[in-house]
């Protein structure tokens, strides 16, 4: 069991969660509603108001929630950092028992790596009919892409997101292969090894295997680029602060791996990791540059910091040779999605009408959400090249997140279902249950969504 999670057994106090208009009718003490009275206890959501007990310590406390539309099935992400040490217990106004308590455990998370952490042992008693072990497998996914996202890259470059890959295969006994360096241009892999080419750790294809292959075939693609300098478009120095969660793609993609993984999901699984460093060195590729792709397109290099579109292309072109049921490929690709949807709302594209529905309401259901862009045909034309099949970007400012899932998607055709999520990967400012730094985003609506068409 995690270590936020006190048995049911604990001897544990009430945190009453209320709002204005129910505080009357909740079951509160008497005592505890003369002291908010008292006490001026606005009912404000996301505020907590310690209540004393009669005989000394502690009666409970009293946490303000929004009712309705409002309500934030994340709200009690921010018990952990405003409960004293102890074991407790949610009364009164929880909508959702099961993403309470997961809102909970999420809001304790710490990146101890380099730092050790500061806080309280505060501890929850799981609410009745949770299921204990579907938490842990939640808060083990979103710890380990959280982890990987957070790690910086003299610490995690291609070599060190194989060795994760790697352990997560092992950890689940399914098959790992690695195709690395020069060999990406025998196996045919060439924008890949482009991208990567440059940097002092060698580019590599990572591949997962796993599953009963009579279940539906489901690939995850995950963009691999542990660090982003724009390649010769350098990026400026503020552009770069932020680059070493580039990987935050293949990061969402393990994650959603181990959840399908450790619950034993009836699919034939396969992740399929591009890992490199856009790095800059005489044997970078240039703006300009033809690179001949693994489907056979031709690719005008018009810009050199649009290098993740180039290694998942190489990669979904090997996942589409398979005709799967279902190719998911997540990846940190576009500014212009977040500036269309800012850092909470990943971007969604797929031409497929029930998988976008059945999205939706998974991630509204969930607390995991997205957004779905349109796939704007008329917009390919922006792609045009005049020497090649396609360029890399559009000849404009516009629609960079449309266009780039466009180039995508000339790389799909034989899938029967393709959808791409352009994440940011990143809480820019804590929330409840969602510290800043490193994020899992639309891994549980995912899980969700697989488990009601494949069990």
């Amino acid at each position: 069991m995690l270590d936020c999670i006190a048995p049911a057994s604990s001897l544990s106090l009430p945190v009453w969660c209320v709002t204005k208009d129910t505080f009357a009718s909740a079951a509160v003490p008497e005592t505890a509603r003369r002291f908010a009275e008292a006490a001026g206890f606005g009912f404000e959501p996301g505020k907590l108001l310690l209540v004393p007990a009669a005989e000394g310590g502690l009666a409970g406390a009293l946490f303000g929630v929004a009712a309705g539309a409002r309500a934030d099935a994340f709200a009690a992400g921010a018990l952990p950092g405003l409960l004293p040490a102890g074991a407790w217990r949610l009364e009164g106004e929880v909508a959702s028992p099961r993403l309470a308590a997961l809102a909970f455990a999420l809001g304790t998370y710490r990146f101890t790596r380099y730092k050790a952490a500061t806080g309280r042992d505060v501890r929850l008693v799981l609410p009745e009919g949770v299921d204990a072990d579907a938490l842990v497998r939640t808060v083990e996914a979103v710890t380990l892409t959280r982890d990987l996202v957070n790690t910086p890259a003299n610490d995690l470059g291609p070599p060190e997101l194989e060795d994760a890959a790697r352990a997560l295969a092992a950890r689940h006994g399914a098959a790992f292969r690695s195709v690395t360096g020069e060999r990406l241009l025998a196996e045919n892999f060439p924008m890949i090894h482009a991208v990567g080419r440059a940097a002092d750790r060698a580019p590599r294809l990572l591949e997962i295997r796993a599953g009963d292959p009579a279940h539906p075939k489901v690939t995850l693609v995950g963009k691999g680029v542990a660090f982003d300098t724009g390649g010769l478009d350098l990026k400026p120095s503020s552009a770069m602060l932020l680059m070493k969660k580039d990987m935050g793609g293949a990061a969402n993609a393990l994650g959603l791996a181990h959840l399908l993984l450790s619950r034993g999901a009836k699919v034939n699984l396969r992740v399929l990791i591009p890992a490199v460093e856009n790095s800059v060195s005489a044997s970078a590729f240039r703006p300009g540059d033809i690179l001949k792709s693994r489907k056979g397109l031709s690719v005008e290099i018009g810009n050199t910091d649009a290098e993740g579109r180039l290694v998942l292309a190489d990669a979904l072109a090997l996942a589409d040779e398979e005709a799967p049921e279902l190719v998911i490929d997540f990846a940190t690709l576009t500014g212009a999605a977040r500036v269309a949807l800012g850092p909470q709302l990943p971007a969604a594209f797929t031409p497929d009408e029930d998988l976008a529905a059945d999205l939706a309401r998974h991630a509204m259901v969930e607390a995991d959400p997205l957004w779905r862009l349109p796939l704007w045909a008329p917009y390919q034309g922006m792609l045009d090249s005049k020497i090649a099949d396609t360029n890399n970007v559009s000849s404009g400012g516009l629609a960079g997140a449309i266009t780039a899932a466009l180039f995508l998607e000339k790389f799909v055709g034989a899938a029967r279902a393709w959808l791409h999520l352009d994440l940011f990967a990143w809480n820019p400012s804590s929330r409840p249950g969602r510290p800043e730094g490193g994020e899992a985003q639309t891994i549980r609506a995912l899980d969700a969504l697989l488990a009601e068409r494949y069990g």
